[in-house]
C-alpha cells in the first residue's frame, strides 16, 4: 500500500510578490528616490517627487531676482495638480470598466518615465554645460507629470495597500515612524504589561515595518542615483525606473487576469 505525499499548497508567487504591500513600496520608493535625485542633479535643483521643495526654490529665486527660474518652478505646481486630477478620473474610469487600475495606472507612469527619459537623452549634454530654462521647463515637466502619477496611484490603488503609504516624500514617513519607535519602546517596557500595552506595542511593530522599507528604498534610489549621473553625466539610467514600473504593471495585469470576473 502506498500513501501519497501531500503536496504544499502554498506555491510562490512572483507577480503576487511583486505587488504585495511590501515590495511594491519598497520598489515605488526607490524608482522615486532615483527619479528625483536624477532630476535634481541634472536639472540643477529642480524637484520631480514632491513639490513643496519647488515653491521654496521658487521664493529663493524671485528673491534673487531670476524670474526665468522662478517661473520654471512655480509652473511645477499646476503641473502636479492637474496631473493627480486626470490620474484620479483615470482611476476611476478603469474601475468602472473593471480593469486592473493599479496595472493602468503603472501604464501610465511607465509611459511618463519614457517621455521623460527621452527628452532628458535628446536636450540633457546642452544643460550639462549651460543652464537653459527653456530646456529645464519640459524636462521638468514631463518628470513631475510621472511622479504626480505615482502620488496618485498611491491613493487609487485600492486593495494593493494595507494603507496609504506616501513613496515620494519622506518627510510624513519620517516623522510616523520617529512616533511609532517612541510608542513601541513605552509599550513593551511598560511597568505594568497590559493588554493595551500588548496591542499598543504590536501595531506600532508593524507599522515600522511597514515604513522603514519605504524609507529606506527612497533612500538607495537617491544614492544609487547620484552615483549614476555623477559618474556618467546622461539620463540613460533612468531606464532603471523605467523597467522597475514596467514589471509592476505587468504582475499586477497578470494577477488582474487570474482574478474572476463579477
Amino acid at each position: 500500500m502506498t500513501s501519497a505525499i501531500p503536496r504544499s499548497q502554498f506555491k510562490f508567487n512572483l507577480s503576487a510578490y511583486l505587488i504585495s504591500d511590501g515590495p511594491a513600496g519598497f520598489l515605488l520608493s526607490w524608482v522615486a528616490g532615483f527619479v528625483d535625485t536624477s532630476a535634481f542633479i541634472i536639472l540643477f535643483g529642480l524637484f520631480t517627487a514632491h513639490v513643496t521643495g519647488n515653491i521654496a526654490l521658487a521664493g529663493s529665486s524671485f528673491v534673487s531676482a531670476d524670474t526665468e527660474t522662478t517661473i520654471t518652478r512655480l509652473l511645477m505646481l499646476p503641473t502636479f495638480v492637474l496631473t493627480v486630477a486626470l490620474t484620479s478620473l483615470l482611476a476611476r474610469f478603469s474601475r468602472r470598466q473593471q480593469w486592473c487600475v493599479f496595472g493602468v495606472l503603472l501604464t501610465a507612469e511607465a509611459i511618463a518615465l519614457a517621455v521623460f527619459l527621452a527628452m532628458g537623452m535628446t536636450l540633457s549634454p546642452d544643460l550639462l554645460f549651460d543652464v537653459q530654462e527653456d530646456l529645464i521647463l519640459p524636462i521638468g515637466i514631463s518628470g513631475v507629470i510621472a511622479m504626480a502619477i505615482q502620488n496618485a496611484l498611491m491613493k487609487e490603488a485600492k486593495g494593493v495597500f494595507k494603507s496609504y503609504i506616501p513613496t515620494t516624500v519622506m518627510t510624513g514617513n519620517t516623522t510616523q515612524l520617529t512616533i511609532d519607535v517612541v510608542q513601541f519602546f513605552l509599550a513593551k517596557f511598560a511597568s505594568i504589561q497590559t493588554e493595551a500595552t500588548q496591542t499598543e506595542a504590536s501595531e506600532s511593530l508593524e507599522r515600522i515595518c511597514r515604513f522603514v522599507p519605504t524609507i529606506a528604498g527612497f533612500a538607495l534610489g537617491g544614492l544609487l542615483a547620484a552615483c549614476f549621473v555623477l559618474v556618467s553625466e546622461s539620463w540613460w539610467s533612468l531606464s532603471l525606473p523605467l523597467i522597475i514600473i514596467s514589471i509592476l504593471a505587468i504582475a499586477a495585469y497578470v494577477e488582474h487576469g487570474r482574478k474572476p470576473l463579477t
